[in-house]
This record gives structure tokens, sequence and C-alpha cells, in this order.
């Protein structure tokens, strides 16, 4: 038998909105919520995201579109308080990702991923910050930066220029949603076993499989074991902590 989550884990009762959710930490993590007892809504550019939904209609909502649009961004906070009666959780998951030299970065390159990473991330955060003032009973944004908002690789220019504006939009909401019950944290995800690098680079999931023996425990982490840092954060079990940056990186970045 299953023992019953401690009272600070448990999300009965709570709305949570993933974006990215079609696959990967979003999928993982929005089924975790879910697990937990939080209703949802959960959006993706892909149609995929409709299969989550299909699950148990009852408890989740799906949103399709593009999370840099501003239109749509107002319309999935709609969803959440016109079909659950709140929103008491955002996860910023969506992103995108790109590996190339800056010789070779187009302006193009780079404005498409800050389009998605750190405006799209913005213009979810900023929605879900007004339902939640709105409604004055406090939240939590947790949003899924990267080791890269605060360490350097090569080719990653505008990915790591991307996630270091999430990690630095977090902090001001933590500032600004404190006096209102709002917390906002950050989980920084090092290489994780999703297909994220898929269609960017030949053989991309073994790219990313043997990076596993540079990490001090020997392998790369699992969507499932963010979705746990992000449960936690959206959680009362972290209700003194926000403006956080929570490597979950298998001990890379303390190298």
């Amino acid at each position: 038998m299953t023992a019953p989550l401690p009272a600070p884990w448990d999300l009965t009762g709570r709305v949570a909105v993933v974006t990215g959710a079609a696959r990967g930490i979003g999928r993982a993590t929005a089924t975790l919520l879910h697990a937990r007892g939080a209703r949802l809504v959960v959006t993706d550019r892909s149609a995929a995201v409709e299969d989550l939904a299909a699950e148990d209609p009852d408890t989740i909502a799906a949103l399709v579109g593009d999370v840099a649009d501003e239109d749509r961004a107002r319309a999935t906070a709609e969803l959440a308080t016109s079909r659950f009666g709140s929103l008491d959780i955002l996860v910023n998951n969506a992103g995108r990702t790109l590996n190339e030299p800056v010789t070779e970065t187009t302006a193009d390159d780079f404005d498409a991923i800050l389009r998605v990473n750190a405006r799209g991330n913005f213009l979810q955060a900023r929605e879900a910050f007004r339902a939640m003032e709105a409604a004055g009973r406090g939240g939590a944004i947790v949003s899924i930066a990267s080791v890269s908002s605060v360490v350097a690789f090569a080719t990653q220019t505008a990915y790591a220029a991307s996630k270091g504006a999430l990690a630095q939009i977090t902090r001001v909401l933590a500032i600004e949603g404190g006096p209102k019950g709002i917390r906002s944290n950050a989980v920084l995800p090092g290489v994780i076993d999703t297909d994220i690098m898929d269609g960017v680079v030949d053989n991309g999931r073994e790219m990313l499989a043997s990076f596993g023996p540079a990490h001090p425990l020997g392998r790369i982490g699992r969507p499932d074991e963010i979705a746990e840092a992000v449960a936690f954060l959206a959680s009362d079990a972290s209700s003194f902590i926000t403006g956080a940056l929570l490597p979950a990186d298998g001990g890379w970045t303390a190298q």
C-alpha cells in the first residue's frame, strides 16, 4: 500500500499550468503534479498534449499553441481560472535548444531561441502572476532554467543567454511576488535523458548519454528526477524558499 504524502507535499486543490507538457520534463512534471492531486492545464505547440488531457478530461485541460504568443499566454491563465477556479502553480517548462558556434549562429537563430526561452516564459509568468495577484491567495512559479544559466559551454551563445535571462526573471518575480505570497524559483537541470537533441545533432540520445561519466553521480538525469524537484518547489514543503536557483545536475556544477 502506498503511504499517504505528508501534507506539505499534497497538491490536492491546487491548479497548475505546465507548459511544454507534451514530452520530456514537461510530461513527467505534469504526470507527477496530477498524481499528487493537482488539476492541470497543459500546453504545448504539439497536439500530442491533448493525449495527456484525454487521460482524465475532468481534471486536465489542454491548450495547443505558441508559448511566446501574448494572446495565448493570456488564454492559458484564463483557461485555468475559468475551468478550475484558480491558478496556483505555473511550471515554465517550454523551451528550445541550439548548439552552434558563435560564428555560425545567425541573428534569426538567436532571436528564435530568445523568443521561446525568455519572451515565452516571461509572458506565461506575467499572466500567471496577474491571476495569482488578483485571487489574493499567493502561488508558486517554477521555471525550468538550466545549468547554462550559471556556467558557460561552447556552442551555446543563444541558449545560455536565454536561460540566463530566465534565471534573472525568476529572481525579479521572487522580489515582486514576496509581499503577495507568490514564490518564484527555478530548477537548473544538467544533462537529462530526453529527446531534446533529436533533430539538432545526429545521434542526439547517444550524445547525451556520453556525458554520464562527467557527472559525479556517473550518469545523466531522468525527467522524473527533475519533476520531483519541481513538485517540491511548487508545494508547501518549500514555503520559505523563493528566488532560488536549484541545480538538479548530478553534481555537474559542483566541480
